[in-house]
């Protein structure tokens, strides 16, 4: 299965749609960084509902430990800066899906020392910033998992 990285996330609710999204498919979530809220946080619990007991929950200090938790994986990163969508992209079982933070996303430098691996999701008016994490997160898991089961 696919792995979600949430790289310094910032709204509780958007966490703890992410942890349903990754307990309903079996799908570990990794949360990087520092957040923008405690763990405990009563608005991310509820936003997941009773399912946490279900969701693969790893906490990491920074990305170069996410990075050695998961040695086998191809790390791609989504961004609204990138040209190439994610629909171009040939995913992989062990492949780890990194989103940035809602307010600012991805740091620049992750992204100009990743180039070759970051992914977008094409929205068609230019007026619309970027979407919703919890959404991403989910229009790009899905595709990844439709993806691996025609495989």
């Amino acid at each position: 299965m696919p792995h979600i990285a949430l790289y310094e996330p910032e709204i509780p609710p958007n966490t703890g749609n992410i942890a349903r999204l990754c307990a309903a498919t079996g799908t570990a979530l990794h949360v990087v960084g520092v957040t923008g809220f405690r763990m405990d946080d009563r608005t991310l619990k509820r936003a997941g509902l009773d399912y946490w007991d279900h969701v693969e929950l790893h906490r990491h200090i920074a990305l170069d430990e996410l990075h050695k938790a998961l040695p086998r994986s191809r790390f791609v990163y989504l961004t609204t800066k990138a040209e190439r969508p994610y629909t171009d992209w040939d995913f992989a079982e062990s492949d780890c899906l990194v989103f940035g933070p809602e307010t600012r996303g991805l740091p620049e430098k992750i992204l100009k020392d990743n180039a070759e691996n970051c992914l977008t999701i094409p929205m068609s008016n230019p007026v619309v910033r970027s979407l919703n994490l919890a959404t991403a997160v989910g229009i790009v898991l899905f595709e990844a998992l439709r993806q691996l089961r025609r495989q």
